[in-house]
């Protein structure tokens, strides 16, 4: 071989420096450079709350539309709107002469109703005068039975006569015997007997009504008449069904309505509720007592307490899809909620607390595998990775190679995700 001259050595040495320099100066390169496109985050451990989101809208405990039940003229309106009314009061009523003969007769039969079933009400009193009549009964029958069987016996009487004694007619007693009644007598006799006896069963039956107290079909009787007439009184007011708040009013005083004509709105505030539907993928994470979040977009930077309240047991189909209704009960609300709002809904399925957490935003999908790729030495590496309960933003990380502290990526070029690894000219 020819021998190479120092000359040529030192020429040698310096390219290749200057190459190891290139190659150097690009790796730094293309790390600077990764590490510029790409964002990370830490992973970290913290607390992780599960939640089930759907929107509805709020409604009070309970709500009434309140109509006439009769025509008439309006007498008077005895509320406004936002008054807080108690169970049973009067809120409008109609004029005594505008309403029809029905519902001025039911003032009568009330009054005739209500004493009969105070009288059966009254049922000691009317036990011990059934007892005394009762009786008394007894005691005519018993002499009118005891008249006639004397009838058919012998039998003396003594009969008043007129003697002279001394020249003067004085009166004397003298006894008759007769061997049996005539049949005049008799048949008189048989008829006082039927009259006693058919008095003494009415006195009876009196006494066997009230001698274990009312009969409980004639109290339910009686008090049925009572409800009839009352109810047709009724139909003369409008009478709040709840405790609640007026919330609309639809009537004046001299207005002339007619049966079915609106009167008066009535909600029961004391309770605030929102109804949602969850699909059939999420019912059997919500049970009874899970806490709820709740906004809505006509209260700004504000957050209200809940809880559930009632699950629904069966679904309905819509579209082809199954949902569930679901049932949540404000714990916090104030005077800014109100029936009818819009509510965005997080039912909390689910916390966890002190676990490791991965961002959902970092998770890939690559050939049928959960993966993350970490920025390691400014390159993406990919791992794969198991995931436990998932919320909006974060996953409890189940099991993987990574550990706290670990930067993963969290916007990978999609060629990651195609080909499992990284871009080419970026390989390690």
């Amino acid at each position: 071989m020819k021998k190479i001259s120092k000359k040529t050595w030192i020429i040698f040495a310096v390219v290749i420096i200057v190459v190891v320099g290139v190659i150097a100066a690009l790796s730094s390169q293309a790390k600077i450079s990764a590490a510029d496109t790409f964002q990370t985050a830490k992973i970290e451990r913290g607390n992780l709350t599960a939640t089930v989101g759907a929107t509805g809208t709020v409604r009070s405990n309970q709500s009434a539309l309140l109509n006439w039940q009769t025509s008439g003229t309006v007498e008077q309106v005895s509320v406004a709107v936002g008054d807080r009314v108690g169970k049973g009061l009067t809120l409008a009523s109609l004029e005594s002469t505008s309403l029809s003969q029905g519902v001025i007769l039911a003032q009568a039969d009330l009054v005739s109703a209500e004493k009969s079933l105070d009288d059966l009400l009254q049922s000691g009193t009317a036990a011990a005068q059934a007892q005394i009549d009762l009786r008394r009964a007894a005691d005519v029958l018993e002499k009118a039975q005891d008249y006639r069987d004397s009838l058919d016996e012998p039998y003396e009487f003594d009969q008043i006569v007129y003697i002279t004694v001394n020249g003067r007619r004085v009166p004397s007693l003298k006894k008759v015997k007769v061997d049996e009644a005539d049949d005049v007598t008799k048949a008189e006799a048989d008829e006082s007997l039927a009259l006693a006896q058919a008095q003494y069963n009415d006195a009876l039956r009196a006494w066997e009504r009230v001698a274990d107290g009312p009969n409980k079909a004639d109290v339910a009787a009686a008090q049925a008449r009572v409800d009839a007439a009352q109810a047709t009184l009724d139909t003369a007011y409008l009478i709040a069904p709840f405790e609640g708040t007026v919330t609309d009013i639809s009537i004046l005083a001299g207005d002339q309505v007619s049966a079915g004509a609106p009167g008066f709105r009535l909600d029961d505030f004391s309770r605030l509720l929102v109804d949602v539907e969850l699909s059939e993928i999420d019912i059997n994470s919500v049970v009874l007592g899970q806490a709820v979040s709740l906004s809505f977009d006509a209260i700004l930077d504000q957050e209200y307490a809940g809880k559930v309240v009632e699950v629904g047991q069966v679904g309905s189909e819509v579209q082809g899809a199954v949902n569930f209704e679901v049932t949540v009960e404000l714990t916090n609300a104030d005077e800014l909620v109100r029936p009818g709002m819009t509510a965005a809904v997080n039912i909390v399925v689910k916390e966890i607390k002190d676990t490791i957490l991965i961002p959902n935003r970092a998770v890939r999908l690559v050939d049928g595998k959960r993966v993350v790729y970490l920025l390691k030495d400014g390159f993406p590496e990919m791992v794969e990775i198991r995931l436990g309960a998932s919320a909006d933003a974060m996953s409890v990380l189940a099991s993987s190679a990574l550990e706290e502290g670990d930067l993963v990526i969290l916007n990978p070029p999609s060629s990651f995700e195609m080909g499992g690894g990284p871009p080419p000219g970026m390989e390690r």
